[in-house]
């Protein structure tokens, strides 16, 4: 039976100190058992992402402080996976759910499904469609497009051809980037963007889509990429071109990511903070439990890094 209230949790927000050496899973000093600690389901789209993985480390150190039991479960990026963790962590009676979504829309449902067992849910990262989740903590994506178009259009002299990885289709986070970006770029009417596909977020996939794009537009002045893995790709189908000839822009300012834009092999990435998305997730979440008003969205800054500022993000 799910708790609404729940007094431990009143006073380990309170008194955050004092519960602070309490592990996840363990039970508290007070000697009551795990039956009052809030629960918290977090379904993440994939862990084979180093993105994600840093999420995880933020949200599992947000736990801990709090004192909360979290279980972390992987969906593989496949939705139908995601929706059986998720109609799990119902049937488990979990006091809140967090939800980062394989798909945005094929998510709705089991978000529906959890609302109507009065289970708060807390989309991380990408926005869920077809139901309203209790708050959604994302980046600025839209804004971080602009800003790597302006950085891309600026480094290529305002002028030339470029085209676009895109990340997953039907995630709220490719979406916002690609239109952030597609509105900046057109500010720069001597800039075409002569191809823009998708290669879901993973390095492998950009490669493959970098080496064929090349081929039918060898004359390419620079590449979007709506993450840092696909830039990876891209700039290894690219060879000594990247960061020359073709400038690379990407997003997430991940430690690799980071490490080309020092080694100048990509230009610029969107940082966002993965970590400090965990933490807000499951921040708003004990927030959720205890009964605590949370906003219904919740913005994490992004930053652009490039070669004169990535000592500051490494």
């Amino acid at each position: 039976m799910r708790i609404q209230k729940r007094t431990t949790l009143v006073a380990a927000v309170a008194a955050l100190s004092a519960v602070a050496a309490t592990g996840c899973g363990s039970d508290s000093d007070s000697g009551s058992g795990d039956g009052d600690k809030a629960k918290i389901g977090m379904s993440l789209s994939t862990l084979n992402n180093p993105f994600f993985v840093e999420m995880k480390k933020g949200a599992e150190a947000e736990a801990k402080a709090h004192g909360v039991d979290l279980t972390v479960t992987d969906a593989q990026d496949d939705a139908s996976a995601q929706a059986n963790q998720l109609q799990n962590f119902t049937s488990q009676s979990m006091d809140v759910i967090v939800i980062n979504p394989v798909d945005s829309k094929a998510a709705g449902p089991s978000v529906k499904a959890a609302g109507n067992a009065d289970i708060p849910v807390i989309a991380a990262d990408r926005a869920v469609e077809g139901a309203e989740p209790t708050a959604t903590v994302s980046s600025n994506n839209v804004q971080g497009g602009e800003m790597a178009a302006k950085a891309l259009a600026e480094k290529i002299g305002k002028k030339g051809e470029v085209v676009v990885l895109r990340g997953i289709a039907g995630t709220s986070a490719s979406n916002e980037r690609f239109e952030g970006f597609e509105k900046g770029i057109k500010k720069y009417k001597d800039i075409k963007v002569v191809a823009k596909q998708p290669a879901e977020f993973d390095r492998a996939k950009g490669l493959d889509v970098m080496t064929n794009l090349m081929q039918s537009n060898a004359g390419i002045d620079g590449v979007f990429a709506e993450n840092d893995e696909m830039a990876l790709g891209a700039v290894k189908a690219l060879g000594s071109k990247a960061g020359d000839s073709v400038q690379v822009v990407g997003f997430d300012g991940t430690p690799d990511g980071l490490k080309a834009v020092k080694e100048g092999t990509i230009t610029a990435s969107i940082a966002q903070q993965p970590d400090e998305l965990g933490k807000m997730s499951v921040r708003n979440a004990v927030r959720a439990a205890d009964g605590s008003d949370v906003d219904k969205e919740i913005k994490v800054p992004v930053k652009l890094v490039n070669k004169e500022n990535v000592a500051d993000f490494s």
